[in-house]
Formats: structure tokens, C-alpha cells, sequence
């Protein structure tokens, strides 16, 4: 009876986990992306913008990070978990295998990003603009296209375990599918396209909520955050 016990608070809890986990993860990764995007992108178009300023965002650009990679690989192994015994071995193995690898991609870029920053403010007399230039877009091609391939291939993996266990609703799989097309063949189409993968874990995350709650009020018993 004890051990009945232990394992329904564990099946209570895990849900909860992956939805508040879920959004932390995508609110810090939108949070750090902005922040890197305003700072760097208007360094050399904008000559009066304050450098301390700039440098601030990037700090706590930098500071976010580590936060929303812990709440990421959170939000990974519980989605994982919902498959439970249904999850495919192989498709478990692209799943786990493409988000580590975005969010190393994500890690580097970002460290690349203030280092890159922390150079030019603090040598701009002898900071070169083709340096800058060379350095912004090793950033951009490590985020925009290894790390965006990897995101799209999360996402399809997600949408064909999706569809094949049916532990989400069938429009959410497509939806994830198509987005994750998107992701995989507009590379280099704007700078803010790495947005829509943590704007897509947020959406995710927030069904989920939605979804526990209707199933726990349906029987009557006192709902927990998913």
C-alpha cells in the first residue's frame, strides 16, 4: 500500500514538473536571445548607444542561460517520461540526442556572443569592424543553422512519438511537425527565427497545465499543476 502510494505522488508530481519546467525554459531562452540580439546587433548601426548599457544586457544575458538549460533537460527527461512504456528506442534516441546537441549549440553561441562583446568594449580603438563583423556571423551560423537544425529535428521526433501514442492531441503533433519543416528550411531567414523553438516549449508547456487541469476537474479531485 505504501509503495501504491509513493507511486501515484510521483505520477502526480511529474507533470507538474514538466510544465513549470517548460516555461521557465522557453520564458529564459527568449529572455537571453533578445537580450543578445538588442545588444549586439545595434553595436556598429548605433554609435550612440551606451556600451555599459549593452554590456549589462549581455551580463544577465549570460546569467540566464545556465538556467534555462537546467529547466530545459527537465523538461526533456519529463516529456520523455509521459511515453512511458510506449516510447520507441530509436526515436527516443534522436529526441535526446538533438536537444543536448541545441542546447550545446545554444551554450557556445552565447558564450562566443559575450566574449565577442566583452572584447569590443573594452579595445574600441583598436577593435576592427571586419573582426566584428567575421565574429557575428560565426555566432549567427552555429545558432541559426546547426543549432535551428537541431531544434526542428526535437520537434519532429516529439510530433512522431506524438502521433504514434496519442499522449497529446493529434492537431498539437501536426502543428509541431509543420513548425519544425519551417525551422529546417528557412535557415538564415531572420535572426529572430531561433525565437520560435522556445516560443514553441512554452506552448507545450502551457497545454499541458491546461490539459491537467481539465482532466483532474473532470474527476473531481483537486487539480495540480501539470
Amino acid at each position: 500500500m505504501s509503495e501504491a502510494k509513493t507511486t501515484q505522488r510521483q505520477q502526480l508530481t511529474t507533470p507538474r514538473a514538466a510544465g513549470l519546467a517548460g516555461i521557465l525554459a522557453g520564458g529564459l531562452f527568449i529572455t537571453s536571445h533578445v537580450l543578445i540580439l538588442i545588444s549586439l546587433s545595434g553595436y556598429l548601426t548605433e554609435p550612440g548607444a551606451n556600451p555599459q548599457d549593452q554590456a549589462r544586457r549581455i551580463s544577465l544575458a549570460l546569467q540566464l542561460l545556465p538556467f534555462a538549460g537546467i529547466a530545459f533537460l527537465w523538461f526533456m527527461g519529463v516529456i520523455r517520461d509521459r511515453f512511458g512504456r510506449r516510447e520507441d528506442q530509436f526515436y527516443t534516441t534522436v529526441f535526446l540526442g538533438s536537444g543536448l546537441l541545441y542546447l550545446a549549440m545554444t551554450f557556445i553561441a552565447t558564450a562566443l556572443a559575450g566574449g565577442l562583446w566583452s572584447f569590443f568594449a573594452s579595445n574600441q580603438a583598436i577593435a576592427s569592424e571586419t573582426v566584428y563583423n567575421a565574429s557575428w556571423t560565426l555566432v549567427s551560423q552555429i545558432t541559426n543553422v546547426y543549432g535551428l537544425r537541431m531544434a526542428a529535428v526535437f520537434m519532429l521526433s516529439s510530433a512522431t512519438m506524438w502521433m504514434q501514442t496519442q499522449v497529446v492531441p493529434r492537431w498539437l503533433a501536426i502543428l509541431t511537425a509543420l513548425l519544425a519543416l519551417v525551422l529546417l528550411f528557412t535557415i538564415g531567414l531572420s535572426p529572430w527565427l531561433p525565437l520560435l523553438f522556445p516560443v514553441w516549449i512554452l506552448i507545450v508547456s502551457i497545454l499541458i497545465l491546461i490539459s491537467n487541469y481539465r482532466r483532474n476537474a473532470e474527476r473531481g479531485e483537486e487539480a495540480p499543476m501539470t
